[in-house]
């Protein structure tokens, strides 16, 4: 639901189940498994070999490589910091291993050394071959927890060793990150080439993700009630991506090798081994999260267009038929891919709450430069086919409490938001339901309809259009004029600006931040890189 909204992506590309998920054929075609990874690289351009990590994580055999490639790690998202709806060109926001214990690296021989090595894990890792053959209906995965930000991160507490050691290391990258982010790919291209594929054939938007998710997860590594479930539900995403348990190492060795050359001035042998730790323990989560749902829902799903309902030049409501049941919560969100775009995925919020004959819709807009959210507008229609990654999100109804919804949707925005309607509408509660419509004119209200008819149905339901260029206020601004809402929990969906300035303008009418659930915002999830 977040128009434009960015998430740090991890490579996109095919599922891990070899197509098991449907049909074959086409651009869905799964692809025989890349050749072994090079044991050997050309030189660096300093002459340096990076830091060498072994396999993290429990091995067996690995799974074949789907169709279209395969994604090593991915990035983490900017989607939210505390759950929330994603939107149109919203970057898919999969992507960052997680921690667990580590083995300590190797002494090197020289301050700077030239390989280290984290043994692997010992617990033998759970097949990460295709689903088993019975019916797949994934059970509904729990609520995951978005990355830690501003109105989600602990309580300040002293920070660990190794988090002291991190943290100073993206003191020193942060001024040059466009070097680390180039030399980062340089070497993961170069020492692996056959990962090039994973990911999208232009990387001008996928350029910063990977590497910005995993600082980003790195720097909040002590923060572990909320880092643990949000990798978890990263590794469970990119599964989609082919993403298996080897690509993790390569991606770390890269990792440790773009630090240590633009973090020169404070890298050392302790330096080097609290980010091989961190790393290890971040990579295991996601690793272990993966294998996990493995055993219980598939990769992705095939979902062909049933309906197409242009509502403006830019905006379109795009209902799909999923190919098997999909669950999902009111308020969740998805990652979805075209058949125009392989290896692109985006992220889009339900339109609805679960329905009885399992369809499913999206609001979206196209954006400039939106290559997905452009097919989705302009190009698609009904027959086409797309592929679905699993649920994600936890913007949903607490319905063991009686609390008032305090919603604020902007643009599309509104898509997840009339999905909590209908939600406690299905519950048969009648607890107050503020709902306030932000757009920028009258002509960006395209569902307004649909919100007055179902404020028609449910008394306990008030829905305000607020138009920018009518009330000369910005939509959180707006929502001070009415009140109080101290036993209210927030929902808000919409642009990243209005995001930010909701949580902002919400938290100074007193609604305290663990009450106000939003999809993540890249700048609300750290103030890193």
């Amino acid at each position: 639901m977040l128009e434009a909204r960015h998430t740090m992506d991890a490579p996109t590309t095919t599922s891990a189940d070899n197509g098991t998920s449907g049909g074959g054929g086409d651009w869905f075609t799964p692809r025989t498994k890349p050749t072994a990874t090079p044991e050997e690289e050309p030189g660096m351009p300093d002459g340096r070999r990076p830091a060498v990590i072994r396999p993290v994580g429990r091995q067996t055999a690995a799974p074949e490589t789907p169709a279209d490639g395969t994604a090593p790690p991915p990035a983490a998202p900017a989607d939210s910091a505390s759950t929330g709806v994603p939107d149109q060109e919203r970057e898919s926001r999969d992507a960052i291993p997680a921690p667990g214990p580590m083995a300590e690296p190797s002494a090197p021989s020289s301050p700077r050394p030239a390989t280290t090595t984290v043994t692997p894990a010992p617990e033998p890792f759970a097949s990460t071959t295709g689903p088993p053959d019975e019916p797949r209906v994934p059970p509904q995965r729990p609520e995951p927890v978005s990355p830690p930000g501003p109105a989600a991160s602990a309580p300040a507490r002293e920070a660990s060793p190794d988090a002291v050691l991190i943290r100073r290391a993206m003191a020193e990258v942060t001024p040059v990150a466009d070097k680390v982010t180039s030399y980062f790919y340089a070497l993961l291209f170069v020492r692996h080439p056959d990962l090039r594929s994973l990911f999208p054939a232009a990387m001008d938007t996928q350029r910063d993700r990977l590497l910005r998710a995993l600082l980003t997860a790195a720097e909040h590594i002590d923060n572990t009630d909320v880092l643990v479930d949000y990798l978890q539900n990263l590794g469970r995403g990119h599964r989609k991506y082919g993403t298996r348990a080897e690509h993790y190492p390569a991606v770390g060795e890269c990792l440790i090798g773009a630090l240590s050359k633009y973090a020169a001035g404070v890298w050392d042998e302790e330096m080097e081994a609290a980010w091989i730790r961190t790393y290890t323990t971040i990579s295991q989560i996601m690793i272990d999260a993966a294998a996990a749902d493995e055993l219980r829902a598939p990769a992705w799903w095939y979902a062909e267009i049933v309906t197409h309902d242009l509502r403006t030049p830019d905006v379109a409501v795009v209902t799909v038929r999923p190919d098997q049941p999909y669950p999902f919560l009111a308020g969740q969100y998805t990652s979805l891919e075209t058949p125009w775009w392989p290896r692109i995925w985006r992220h889009y919020s339900f339109a609805s709450a679960p329905r009885s004959d399992g369809l499913l819709s999206f609001h979206v807009k196209a954006v400039p430069a939106g290559w997905v959210s452009n097919a989705l507008v302009h190009r698609a229609r009904p027959g086409d086919i797309v592929r679905l990654g699993p649920p994600a999100g936890s913007m949903t109804v607490d319905h063991t409490t009686d609390s008032g919804l305090l919603c604020l949707g902007g643009g599309t925005g509104i898509a997840p938001i009339k999905a909590l309607v209908e939600d406690v509408a299905e519950h048969g509660e009648r607890r107050p339901v503020e709902v306030f419509y932000g757009a920028r004119t009258d002509h960006d209200l395209y569902d307004i309809d649909t919100m007055l008819r179902l404020q028609q149905s449910h008394p306990w339901l008030s829905v305000r259009a607020i138009i920018d260029q009518l009330a000369h206020q910005q939509l959180p601004d707006a929502v001070r004029a009415y009140g109080p809402w101290n036993e209210y929990d927030a929902y808000l969906s919409g642009p990243p600006g209005m995001i930010r300035s909701g949580v902002d303008a919400l938290r100074d009418i007193g609604i305290p931040s663990e009450r106000i659930r939003h999809d993540s915002v890249e700048e609300l999830v750290a103030v890193g890189p």
